[in-house]
């Protein structure tokens, strides 16, 4: 397979598995419009996904294989922070119609936009259970939801500091 290739295994999301983390009102309940750019993968484009960043090394580490990345930032997911988080993935830069594809496990995984990662990322996930990869097939950067409620951002560029201009 190819990433070229990964559009003809797209499931129904009646069909995935963690389909509830965005379909019931419980969890988290997207608009249709949102949840159709939602594409979940079937099982061979998964272990498709699996067997890439297995094959890059990219995890022989935690969160990253070292010399992997130049620059690695973390953040800590503490309770009622979430729009902190938010703001922490949009500071990653990436545009927001960009591709990227999730991998929790050889099984489970998905296509969608940067921009629903950024703005779903606590309905993606839950930590304590998930362990995922958020990535594009170029592979210059990933982020890693680590189960211990961390996530992980490894970039081949080096981050700037945002500049703070003095209004006065």
């Amino acid at each position: 397979m190819k990433f070229q290739e990964i559009d003809i295994h797209i499931i129904p999301m009646d069909d995935f598995i963690l389909k509830w983390r965005f379909t019931e009102e419980k969890y988290d309940l997207l608009p249709d419009n949102h949840l159709n750019e939602m594409k979940p993968l079937d099982k061979e484009a998964s272990n498709f996904l699996d067997n890439f960043i297995s094959k890059s090394t990219l995890h022989n580490q935690i969160p990253f294989k070292k010399d992997f990345f130049i620059t690695i930032d973390k953040a800590r997911i503490l309770e009622g922070k979430e729009n902190e988080i938010k703001k922490w993935l949009y500071h990653r830069a990436l545009p927001f119609d960009k591709t990227v594809f999730l991998s929790w496990d050889r099984d489970t995984s998905m296509k969608t936009k940067w921009k629903y990662v950024v703005k779903y990322w606590d309905s993606i996930f839950y930590g304590g259970s998930d362990d995922l990869t958020v990535f594009d097939e170029s592979l210059e950067w990933a982020l890693l939801f680590f189960h211990e409620d961390e996530i992980y951002w490894g970039t081949n560029k080096r981050f700037e500091p945002e500049s703070k201009f003095d209004e006065s």
